[in-house]
């Protein structure tokens, strides 16, 4: 009969301890589940960070990608045209020096005319003067070096034009986001929790990180070019003079 007793006492003492329990602990479990239901969700996966930002976001984004996508053909296209064998043709230079050391003007504008380039457009110009005398093919060779070289350095300002407006544009983006970010913390009159304004934040940093994927490489690769064009600017300069040597010599004596 004790242990009965004992029991009997012991099971609604445990009952009612189990009551006290949930009723403790079911408004912590209420709050929290209202916590995580009021936190904003953390988007996951590359295309779902870059195109968070709303509306503004993903205009921002779709011009970062035309100009991605421009520079990228500007790139491949000066790979393909910016190169020694298209503006330097291999034996030019002394094919036409032979020439005008043999007297044969035209064998020398043909050879220019066989093999249309940098430095055939250059010597054609030289060759053009040889009637007025060593200070007149001097002339024309510089004024061709400076036309051809100021060409080449237009056709690649459009990678420097793009390295310079894709961080406008990003930045551009940013300063949107940050705006509306701020606007609903103040239509909420600042009931706005730190999780929600940090994603509103990094949302609108998303722009300024594209923008700068794209202006980096662009950069890169104009600096690339100009300093290849200036290397073959160079190298036509010293060609020219080699060609037109005999003519210098002979206006000196």
């Amino acid at each position: 009969m004790r242990n009965r007793f004992q029991i009997g006492t012991a099971v609604p003492g445990l009952a009612a301890s189990m009551v006290a329990v949930g009723l403790i602990l079911t408004p912590a479990t209420i709050f929290a589940q209202t916590d995580t239901a009021a936190e904003p969700e953390t988007p996951n996966g590359f295309f779902s960070i870059v195109f968070s930002g709303g509306i503004v976001g993903a205009v921002m984004i779709l011009i970062l990608l035309l100009l991605s996508v421009t520079a990228a053909y500007l790139i491949f296209d000066h790979l393909m045209t910016i190169r020694r064998k298209d503006l330097m043709p291999e034996g030019l230079g002394e094919q036409v020096r032979q020439s005008l050391l043999s007297g044969d003007v035209k064998g020398a504008q043909d050879a220019c005319n066989a093999r249309p380039s940098f430095l055939g457009f250059v010597l054609m110009h030289g060759i053009s003067e040889l009637e007025f005398g060593w200070t007149s093919v001097e002339k024309s060779l510089e004024d061709a070096l400076a036309e051809q070289s100021a060409r080449l350095f237009r056709k690649i300002e459009y990678l420097s034009v793009i390295g310079n407006i894709a961080p406008m544009v990003g930045l551009l983006g940013t300063v949107i986001g940050m705006i509306v970010a701020f606007q609903s913390v103040a239509a909420t009159q600042g009931t706005a929790s730190a999780p929600q304004l940090a994603t509103g934040i990094y949302q609108a940093l998303v722009t300024t990180v594209g923008g700068l994927i794209v202006a980096i490489p662009s950069i890169g690769a104009f600096a690339i070019f100009r300093n290849r064009i200036d290397q073959f600017v160079a190298e036509a300069a010293y060609m020219a003079q080699h060609v037109f040597a005999p003519l210098r010599r002979k206006a000196k004596k």
